[in-house]
């Protein structure tokens, strides 16, 4: 009996320590940018100094009542226009529009209109697209959402994408149509493009802190996460907007971004372990 208590306890504490190793190496991509904590950069990763205050971020992630998602280079491992764009024969040339406006050079509604312009989808060619090129979704994710539902946590879909992408998206992940914000292409009678809604508030600059306002002000949520790779999913952390940024960089690393955010990660495992194993090491 005593050599197989104490059996149990070298394997609880090799246990132990695997989870935690794991742990802190998914955690050294966290940056607690309202705190002002010490930082280095080392390559691609900004490697914190562990303090009081991440365990206040990362009790943040755990207590969030909703958490939002960019798409395009977040959910997906591509982003949905350069994909159409290149289905249609204008890939390249829509592609540079597109780091323009992740990196935040030049005004979202702009490189919308200047990226549509150059191919001009049309309704079958887009019905096409999504026949012959299912959305391919990021490592990790469906077992995220699964996990955030599971503790009654509220996910939506923030996107300056189009709905007729996003909605076979959110279908696989089960996300309700309602909790999808996104843009809308507008075709004629004949199924020609006529340009998007810009009545959209994802259509332009700060777009997406609009819609987690608006999220948070209909809902009354307490505490809010914005996960996505670009400027325009930075601008979600404005007064009444997202609590915390996530920087999600498993497909995407903007620096101007991650240099602003409150946490960087590379894969979602490291999120998905925090709302495992956070009561277990960090309370």
């Amino acid at each position: 009996m005593v050599s197989q208590g104490f059996g149990f306890i070298c394997l609880f504490c090799v246990f132990f320590l695997c989870i935690t190793d794991y742990l802190i190496e998914g955690l050294v991509h966290l940056r607690i940018d309202p705190i002002h904590a010490t930082c280095r950069h080392s390559g691609s990763r900004f490697i914190p100094a562990f303090s009081l205050q991440l365990k206040a971020v990362l009790g943040l992630w755990r207590s969030a009542d909703a958490v939002c998602f960019d798409v395009d280079s977040t959910v997906c491992l591509d982003e949905g226009i350069d994909e159409l764009a290149e289905f249609c024969g204008a890939g390249k040339a829509v592609a540079e529009w597109t780091a323009k406006a992740m990196g935040g050079s030049v005004p979202f509604e702009e490189a919308l209109a200047a990226r549509l312009s150059l191919f001009k989808p049309s309704l079958s060619q887009v019905q096409d697209f999504l026949e012959k090129r299912p959305p391919k979704i990021s490592p990790g994710m469906d077992e995220l959402v699964k996990k955030l539902k599971a503790k009654n946590t509220n996910v939506y879909l923030i996107s300056g994408g189009f709905r007729q992408m996003i909605n076979p998206v959110a279908s696989i992940l089960g996300i309700p149509p309602e909790n999808i914000f996104a843009n809308q292409l507008l075709f004629g009678s004949l199924g020609e493009f006529l340009g998007f809604d810009a009545n959209e508030p994802t259509s332009r600059s700060g777009g997406k802190g609009t819609a987690v306002q608006q999220i948070r002000k209909v809902h009354g949520y307490k505490a809010l996460v914005m996960i996505g790779d670009g400027a325009t999913d930075l601008e979600a952390r404005k007064p009444g907007g997202a609590n915390l940024f996530i920087c999600y960089a498993g497909v995407q690393l903007r620096e101007t971004v991650a240099a602003k955010a409150d946490w960087l990660v590379f894969s979602f495992a490291d999120l998905i372990i925090s709302l495992e194993y956070f009561l277990i090491f960090w309370i």
